[in-house]
């Protein structure tokens, strides 16, 4: 059984101590995760610089802020993730705006996945640790609603693309450029849907 109260409480860490902590790691010429490889150094040195743009630019629409304001208080996002993953640098900064405009209903802790092996195995997407995976938590510490690792249409869009090329570093250039034409667009849209149904619940 996962407690998932305890890893929140012991061992997340808020949306700034988690920027810090690959700040950190990068001076040191190191990365989250075991790999800290030029790869992945260059990888998360691309991510910080994605995490910052999307910090200044993100805006919450109507809709999801609409949806986030008709749940109850006292819900926990926690979200596991990785310096070096693509994905998340642009997604996560998503959920701290989310808290910053939820009047207190929404908190957020971060974890890293390879620290915490047995909570994403708890939670694969298509068999695989995908993230950034975003588990809703309420006040008794059950989960209740998950989404992850990206928005839908891109999760299959990926499945082409990696049926038409196994280079990734091509692959990884058609994902983030599908990111920077949706401006987080398709992200909210299903966060919207995922407060509504809790709304609803």
């Amino acid at each position: 059984m996962i407690d998932y109260n305890s890893i929140y409480n012991n061992e997340g860490m808020t949306y700034v101590a988690y920027r810090q902590l690959i700040d950190e790691l990068l001076l040191a010429g190191q990365t989250t995760g075991p790999d800290d490889s030029e790869a992945m150094l260059h990888y998360t040195k691309m991510n910080v610089q994605r995490m910052n743009r999307v910090d200044k630019t993100v805006q919450i629409d109507e809709a999801l802020q609409s949806a986030i304001g008709k749940i109850g208080s006292g819900y926990r996002l926690l979200v596991i993730s990785e310096g070096w993953c693509g994905d998340a640098a642009q997604i996560v900064p998503v959920f701290d705006k989310l808290v910053q405009v939820s009047d207190g209903k929404l908190s957020l802790k971060l974890v890293l996945r390879d620290k915490n092996l047995p909570l994403i195995d708890a939670h694969l997407t298509n068999g695989g640790r995908a993230i950034p995976v975003l588990l809703v938590l309420d006040e008794q510490g059950e989960v209740r609603a998950q989404w992850g690792p990206r928005p839908q249409v891109l999760q299959q869009l990926l499945v082409e693309w990696k049926k038409e090329n196994t280079d990734m570093m091509a692959i990884a250039e058609k994902l983030h450029s599908w990111y920077a034409k949706d401006k987080t667009r398709s992200t909210q849209d299903e966060l919207s849907r995922l407060f509504s149904e809790l709304s609803e619940a």
